[in-house]
């Protein structure tokens, strides 16, 4: 009978022991995936704010033609775009991106006084391409934001908390929406 509570008592360590070691390597693989996800989504964040900024040189010389005597606005955009592009570090690229879409955003309501600009094609055809991008940026976005929900859920719920612990793995932070941009317009008639 002792024989036999021995070998039992063998057997569930050795489940137990297996049972450990499979959650280890299951969480440890949960998380390098997680955060290549996270390096993905913050890759694409970059590939869409250089698209952007590599279209502004061509949007340029095309309202240049146009708007000869709004070199400020044309400075703006341009310094807006050199700031994005010296940028070191995924943040500071949003940042210069959120100020290079401001001044795009400006750039574009001085087009509305140039009826011959506005019918351009090839500033169509530019407008068109920056809205698409616009689009993919802010998708790019969200899936960063859904990729940190993910790793942050995983962080932060049992049994993931005490492998994140173990692994040395800590909460992740949200892409934010710099406050300029979160007020609401103000229009008038």
């Amino acid at each position: 009978m002792l024989k036999i509570i021995m070998l039992w008592t063998i057997w569930l360590i050795i489940v137990l022991v297996a049972l450990l070691v499979v959650m280890f390597v299951y969480y440890f693989n949960k998380f390098v995936l997680l955060s290549n996800r996270i390096d993905n989504s913050l890759s694409q964040i970059d590939v869409q704010l250089r698209r952007r900024a590599d279209l502004v040189p061509n949007l340029i010389n095309t309202v240049k033609g146009y708007a000869k005597h709004e070199k400020g606005i044309m400075d703006s955009v341009t310094k807006a775009r050199e700031a994005m592009m010296s940028a070191k570090d995924i943040v500071g690229k949003v940042k210069a991106g959120n100020v290079l879409e401001s001044a795009l955003g400006r750039l574009f309501a001085i087009a509305e006084n140039y009826p011959q600009l506005k019918a351009n094609e090839n500033f169509m055809q530019l407008q068109q391409e920056l809205a698409s991008i616009e689009d993919k940026v802010a998708y790019s976005r969200q899936f960063y934001n859904d990729s940190i929900l993910d790793y942050n859920n995983s962080v932060g719920v049992f049994p993931g908390i005490l492998f994140a612990r173990i692994f040395g793995k800590s909460h992740k932070e949200f892409l934010q929406i710099p406050e300029a941009q979160r007020a609401v317009p103000k229009v008038e008639f």
